[in-house]
């Protein structure tokens, strides 16, 4: 996902995503917002079907 449609989620969710933070502490931010845990890029396999999973998994490899 492009940081201009992540930036659009993050001001629904009121979250910081000025420019100089990194996409992956703006989508954390966001999924704790969304009542999620903040795992974004952080695991190798991903259960959950959640709008960052193939960001989140490409950003592994």
């Amino acid at each position: 996902m492009k940081i201009q449609e992540i930036r659009k989620i993050a001001a629904y969710w009121s979250v910081n995503a000025k420019i100089g933070r990194s996409k992956k502490d703006v989508i954390r931010d966001i999924q704790v917002k969304e009542g999620n845990a903040p795992c974004f890029g952080t695991k190798e396999t991903c259960e959950n079907d959640c709008l960052w999973k193939a960001d989140c998994l490409s950003c592994k490899k």
